[in-house]
């Protein structure tokens, strides 16, 4: 048996750093006006900071005598931030009760440059955790120390994700120009990036044009080598942008008079994509941005159009034949089969009381999604009710069908049923605990048929999620 001590310890090693004895280094810290001299232990140094070991190994070399005080310079690090550094390599103790934020990021900086990755680590996680309005508030402060240094990398991602999340906010008060280009890529690859397309290639276009302040705002004035300057200064940047997200009218204005920056066989290809609305996305297309939408059954393309029936979005809308996907909703997943379960019990535990939901159901052994939509709870029905079907060719959903509700009735909520639209669409188990194994679909409350074959069917997966208005 062993019992430890460490609190006895730690401050008998204080101690000894304040009684200021038997000291063989010298730190002068801090520059004019404000600079102290501290005194500390070569053998302490050395177990407690690799950094610090080789720093007194090198100076003792050069001064070959065991017997001269050696001295460090450290004129980056205040002589405050340098005393709470000496008590963590002593005691073990590092006090944050007294320091505001700003000091606190003073400690992470003078940490990473003595390396004490504990240290760096320890804040880090402390300041995403507990400052999150000071660092809103101090964006491009905390923004620009973390490209400081590949240590800060929880603070990268944590900034990167903040403006993903907010970016209007974020923008009004960073300079965007100022972005490392390292920080603007990481932003340009996020899926979750909440802003519109057409605005991330503005504020790229922006970016570019402050890296040569020598080309005018007009294209139409560039010359050739224009073009490639700017193509060059953007080169990583452009595989990024998700052209084939804007609206024809966008593509037109903002992105054709840049068409000189775009590889010549995307170029044709967008071109191709926004005259032709019955052609089909080039390979070379990236995804949509997807916000926070998140399925393993539909995409983007098939929350577009189930908005759009939701919506009533007709032919004389703007867009009833646009390339920009319709998006006025919040899809929030409440249940996977393949993450929660298969059981009636557990659809009702995650979905009972919920209004406005959209269901995917994908049919085992073919190329079928199946869905509707619930404006109610499962127990009440409407006639804004209506089920659909989608089938999957290359990876693409084609074939949209909608059947609208046809008489006014109920769901039928039942304990061993999960999603269940009136007698046409249903999944349904022996007992509520049980896997769905008899679901069913056939054409009888409403409109239309939604797929060829009648009869039960086997489910591979299924999605319902919640629909919440956008902000």
């Amino acid at each position: 048996m062993s019992t430890q001590f460490f609190s006895n310890l730690s401050r008998n090693y204080i101690e000894i750093l304040e009684n200021d004895e038997n000291y063989d280094v010298a730190f002068e810290v801090g520059e004019d006006p404000n600079v102290k001299i501290f005194h500390a232990h070569t053998i302490i140094l050395c177990h407690r900071s690799p950094y610090l070991r080789r720093v007194l190994a090198n100076k003792k070399k050069n001064n070959n005598d065991d017997g001269v005080l050696t001295h460090l310079r450290l004129p980056n690090i205040l002589p405050e931030i340098f005393q709470i550094i000496l008590n963590y390599i002593y005691g073990g103790i590092l006090s944050l009760n007294e320091q505001d934020t700003l000091e606190i990021l003073k400690i992470l900086i003078a940490a990473n440059e003595l390396l004490f990755n504990e240290i760096v680590d320890y804040l880090q996680t402390y300041i995403i955790e507990n400052k999150v309005d000071w660092i809103e508030q101090n964006f491009e402060l905390i923004h620009r120390t973390s490209f400081q240094s590949s240590n800060f990398l929880e603070l990268q991602k944590f900034c990167t994700s903040f403006m993903a999340k907010f970016p209007e906010k974020i923008f009004k008060s960073l300079d965007f120009t100022s972005l490392p280009e390292k920080s603007l890529i990481s932003l340009l690859k996020r899926d979750d990036l909440e802003m519109k397309e057409i605005e991330v290639w503005e504020h790229v276009l922006k970016w570019g044009l402050a890296k040569n302040p020598m080309l005018t705002l007009n294209p139409s004035t560039w010359t050739d080598d224009d073009f490639k300057t700017m193509e060059n200064s953007l080169q990583h940047c452009l595989p990024l942008i998700r052209f084939n997200s804007l609206s024809s009218k966008d593509f037109l204005d903002k992105i054709h008079p840049y068409k000189k920056l775009l590889n010549h066989q995307l170029y044709e290809d967008l071109l191709k994509y926004y005259l032709d609305f019955e052609s089909e996305p080039s390979n070379n297309f990236p995804l949509p941005r997807n916000g926070k939408f998140d399925s393993k059954i539909v995409n983007l393309n098939i929350i577009s159009e189930i908005s759009k029936w939701i919506n009533k979005v007709g032919s004389d809308s703007k867009f009833s034949h646009a390339r920009e996907l319709y998006l006025p909703y919040e899809f929030k997943l409440l249940i996977r089969g393949s993450r929660d379960g298969f059981t009636p019990k557990k659809f009702h535990s995650l979905c009972d009381s919920i209004a406005k939901s959209v269901t995917f159901i994908k049919v085992k052994g073919t190329d079928e999604i199946l869905g509707g939509y619930a404006p109610n709870w499962w127990n009440t029905s409407t006639d804004t009710s209506f089920i659909f079907s989608f089938k999957i060719k290359n990876n693409l959903f084609k074939d949209g069908i909608i059947s609208n509700y046809r008489y006014y009735n109920n769901y039928y909520y039942d304990e061993n049923y999960g999603p269940r639209f009136c007698n046409d669409l249903y999944l349904c188990a022996s007992d509520p605990n049980s896997d769905y194994n008899n679901n069913y679909y056939q054409l009888r409350d409403f409109e239309k048929k939604i797929r060829d074959t009648d009869g039960q069917f086997q489910i591979e997966d299924y999605e319902v999620f919640q629909l919440q208005e956008k902000n």
